[in-house]
């Protein structure tokens, strides 16, 4: 069946598997860090350069580097999984309310209550706005590619999955851009629609239809040749999102070494939100009898980000430079650990969570 990707599935038994690059994300992701702004010191000119090559204020070789990372996570979407959606739908009614009813107001909520107040005094008046700015584009994408990750570490359903990426994916598109709009204004930080709609035709649309495109044209050539281009193309989609890393922080350089507290203070509302949206909707569908299988990624689908997305979107509406890039990268920083945190709970957790579940299903 088309729903059977390898990506997706694992033999009954077989212990899941993370991968190289993305076990050690944090990791590279901290390199990064280090080189970025060891290369912006010695090579100030050459970054400079990269800054200015923009169209439509689009930077065209973070551009390029975003459809890298992108068009390959994408091409594991079957949006023929769509029609798995009925049968597991407790579980998608609960992920879909906490992605897009809950998780980016509650990121707004978090970030004016530290970044605004409890953090200000620490932060730089200037940048108050960006940072809240990029905790909002973090929060309001859901994930799409880590997410298969997480799923078969908890052995989760791979239909239910695939079904509920595809149906974020489809809801991206048309909500992405209002949600951030709505969420922006009411934080009173002005964003212009036609360079937000600008990001969400370059980063969501045109990566999508590419990406089915070509989907379609390698599983004509059969299930084997699929998953071998899928396999090689993983490391190149790391390999892009860390040379993007280097870029911002070859920018970010002297920001940081001046208050490398920055980085720590900003990460705490991801933190806690990663852990509130991940517990509701692990507490949800446990209230609702959904089974354990669905539970797990469902809870982890609510609470990890499209943060290829959110970053991209950053540099394109406020620059290299801004806070909302920086706050958009750290989420990328801290989000391998506290997914694989919220991975062990929910393993720990299933025979308490059957307990609770048995007695509602049905009902």
């Amino acid at each position: 069946m088309a729903l059977q990707d390898s990506a997706l599935s694992a033999p009954p038994g077989a212990a899941p598997a993370i991968g190289f690059f993305e076990r050690y994300l944090s990791l590279w992701v901290a390199l990064c860090i280090v080189a970025g702004v060891a290369l912006g010191r010695l090579l100030p000119g050459l970054f400079h350069a990269i800054a200015a090559l923009e169209l439509a204020r689009v930077n065209l070789v973070v551009g390029a580097l975003i459809w890298v990372m992108v068009v390959p996570m994408l091409l594991k979407i079957d949006f023929a999984a769509l029609g798995q959606v009925r049968a597991h739908a407790r579980g998608i009614g609960v992920t879909l309310f906490v992605n897009w009813a809950v998780k980016p107001f509650s990121m707004a909520l978090l970030g004016w209550l530290f970044i605004r107040h409890a953090f200000a005094p620490w932060l730089p008046p200037d940048q108050i706005d960006s940072y809240v700015a990029g905790l909002i584009l973090l929060a309001a994408a859901p994930c799409t590619a880590m997410v298969f990750v997480w799923s078969q570490l908890c052995r989760g359903d791979p239909y239910f999955t695939l079904s509920q990426v595809a149906l974020n994916d489809a809801i991206m598109v048309v909500a992405f851009a209002p949600i951030v709009a709505l969420l922006l204004g009411l934080s009173s930080i002005t964003v212009p629609w036609d360079t937000l709609l600008i990001s969400v035709g370059l980063y969501i649309v045109v990566p999508v239809a590419l990406a089915q495109a070509w989907r379609r044209a390698l599983r004509r050539r059969g299930q084997a040749r699929f998953e071998a281009v899928v396999s090689r193309l993983g490391p190149l989609s790391i390999g892009a999102l860390l040379l993007t890393l280097v870029l911002l922080f070859g920018f970010q350089g002297e920001a940081l070494l001046g208050q490398p507290l920055v980085i720590a203070l900003l990460a705490v509302p991801i933190l806690v939100q990663v852990l509130l949206n991940s517990g509701l909707a692990y507490w949800l569908n446990r209230r609702f009898g959904v089974a354990h299988c669905v539970a797990g990624p469902s809870a982890l689908i609510g609470a990890s980000n499209f943060f290829e997305l959110a970053v991209a979107t950053a540099i394109g509406l406020f620059g290299f430079q801004s806070g909302a890039a920086l706050a958009t990268v750290v989420g990328v920083l801290i989000e391998v650990p506290v997914m694989l945190a919220v991975v062990a709970a929910v393993n720990r957790s299933q025979a308490w969570y059957e307990r609770g579940a048995a007695g509602r299903r049905g009902a």
